[in-house]
């Protein structure tokens, strides 16, 4: 709850220090005293547009903090949780305003942006008067109100989980189906080319292999001819080798009688035999070396022509075949496995969406009861506030069409104004009276339920006096039970009722010309003469004090 609130220099308040209690408090004042001052210094310290216009004239700057009492688990916790905001179980918003219209936002003295402390406000404080149609305007509060009241959450986020579940898996089989299609139009070629590559079957390395037989077969073929002459001519018939040896032989006979002639013409004879016949041997080892199958010439040259087609094919380098008939291969399985992926993805996408439709037609059914209950409860305290001829209406509409996290329904709060009128959006229906009083009885439906800590009303009794001023004020005390709530009013059967009573006035500023707005608060003979005034206006009477204290203490009278 608001526990405090602090301004400087905002339009005509120089300083202003109110400390506030639970329950109901009221603030009264003459016209033109300088409430709505008040109330729009609160709603800058929630986060409301700033205005260099609200800075007192003759002053740079202005300024409004107000402190809040958090209870604990309320939902302004993950907002400060989110941002790395500590807090002891107290929160204070500050706003500090400049005159040239800059504005710097706090909250527990740490800066932050306007707009999260907007969020923060709105979770601490509702602000409601007979022109104020926040709260009434969008559909989605009010189906968040009418589950609040029903105690409805659980089923709310059994349907948001349901509603998730279901719009992951079918994005997912969306996308996965976007992905077998593409690949069915090209299925036809990519079992082509899988097949292609299979029989081709290449190796890694096998290119370079290649290239280096197909080198060494076709320079065989180049000196293969001059390697079988010089075989045939040392190893055949014409071979000088036989001849060569017989003489070797006659001369090495020679020489044993004719000593010192011969011996070195036969050691030479036999050193050039030797030669011959090693050259001999080479030339046989070259000649089984350069042996080979003409048609496993032709068979390599075939080969690295089909490697290197497929190269161009699929513009990759040979080396890289083998790779990609992997990868095509892959493909390929991956084409049939999605297939089979996406018929059960879409099976339990079918699954998930009845599950969902499941949970939220169930909530639609609370929903229905819910409603009822709810407009019976606002139509009980209607009589009492003179619109005891209308009729409260939650207008449901469920359509499987408009499927979302929240579920199937639009909610909307209707009204009849009078009987036999059409009836039709309580926003557009309702004068700005009976709009207020219409927000008075829901807010008392639903108590606790669907509301921020902190009520404030800003002159909802205007226009009407007696009992339906009477009934106002005892609503809001009854409301008061509940939540905090702040009345700015003209009502002297409002103010009677508060707990706590602030008087607003204006005041001459002593040594300068000019006003100023202060604010007090008043208790005992002071209150009774306040509320005196506002039954009886200027001239206050006798008659007019008698009459407020019975207000005050009814059973005294």
């Amino acid at each position: 709850m608001l526990v405090q609130l602090t301004i400087r220099d905002i339009v005509l308040i120089d300083r202003l220090d109110l400390t506030f209690g639970d329950g109901l408090s009221v603030l009264t004042g003459e016209t033109g005293a300088g409430k709505s001052i008040l109330l729009d210094a609160l709603s800058l310290a929630l986060g409301a547009r700033g205005d260099g216009g609200l800075v007192r004239n003759g002053c740079d700057q202005g300024q409004v903090t107000a402190m809040f009492d958090l209870a604990s688990g309320h939902s302004a916790e993950a907002l400060l949780a989110g941002q790395g905001i500590e807090h002891e179980g107290y929160l204070i918003l500050k706003r500090v305003q400049s005159a040239d219209g800059r504005s710097k936002a706090y909250v527990n003295d740490q800066p932050v942006s306007v707009s999260l402390m907007r969020q923060i406000g709105q979770s601490l404080v509702e602000l409601h008067g007979q022109h104020d149609e926040r709260a009434l305007l969008d559909p989605a509060v009010h189906r968040s109100l009418l589950d609040a009241f029903g105690g409805l959450e659980t089923l709310v986020g059994r349907t948001a989980t349901a509603w998730k579940l279901w719009q992951g898996r079918k994005r997912e089989a969306s996308d996965l189906a976007r992905q077998v299609a593409a690949a069915r139009r090209e299925a036809d070629y990519l079992r082509d080319c899988v097949a292609e590559l299979g029989g081709l079957a290449p190796q890694p390395g096998e290119e370079e292999d290649l290239a280096d037989r197909r080198q060494r077969m076709m320079k065989a073929e180049a000196v293969a001819s001059d390697l079988n002459e010089a075989a045939e001519t040392l190893s055949g018939d014409g071979s000088p080798i036989p001849v060569l040896t017989a003489l070797a032989k006659r001369l090495e006979r020679k020489a044993r009688e004719a000593p010192g002639m011969l011996e070195e013409a036969v050691r030479q004879l036999d050193a050039g035999l030797d030669a011959i016949y090693r050259a001999q041997q080479e030339i046989e080892a070259a000649v089984r070396q350069a042996e080979f199958d003409p048609r496993e010439l032709e068979r390599a040259e075939e080969r690295l022509f089909a490697l290197r087609a497929a190269s161009r094919k699929y513009s990759v380098a040979v080396e890289n075949l083998p790779e990609l008939a992997v990868k095509l291969a892959d493909d390929l399985d991956a084409l049939n496995s999605g297939e089979e992926r996406l018929d059960a993805l879409e099976k339990e996408v079918t699954a998930l969406e009845a599950a969902y439709f499941e949970a939220a037609e169930a909530l639609s059914g609370e929903r229905a009861q819910t409603a009822e209950h709810l407009a019976g409860e606002v139509m009980k305290e209607l009589p009492s506030l003179k619109l005891e001829t209308a009729r409260f209406i939650v207008r449901q509409v469920a359509e499987r069409e408009a499927a979302g996290a929240t579920g199937l329904d639009s909610i909307e709060f209707w009204v009849q104004t009078n009987p036999g009128s059409k009836a039709g959006p309580m926003v557009k229906l309702a004068s700005g009276g009976e709009l207020s009083r219409f927000l008075l009885a829901l807010k008392v439906a639903l108590a606790d339920r669907g509301s921020a800590p902190t009520l404030v009303f800003d002159e909802i009794d205007t226009g009407v006096g007696g009992a339906v001023a009477d009934a106002i004020g005892r609503r809001l005390k009854r409301l008061a039970e509940r939540v905090q709530v702040l009345s700015v009013t003209h009502a002297p059967q409002v103010a009677a009722r508060a707990g706590s009573h602030f008087a607003i006035a204006k005041r001459e500023v002593a040594g300068e010309a000019r006003v100023a707005t202060g604010v007090h608060a008043i208790t005992g003979d002071e209150r009774r003469e306040e509320i005196a005034r506002m039954l009886a206006g200027a001239q206050i009477t006798d008659e007019a004090r008698a009459a407020a204290q019975q207000l005050i203490n009814p059973s005294a009278a």
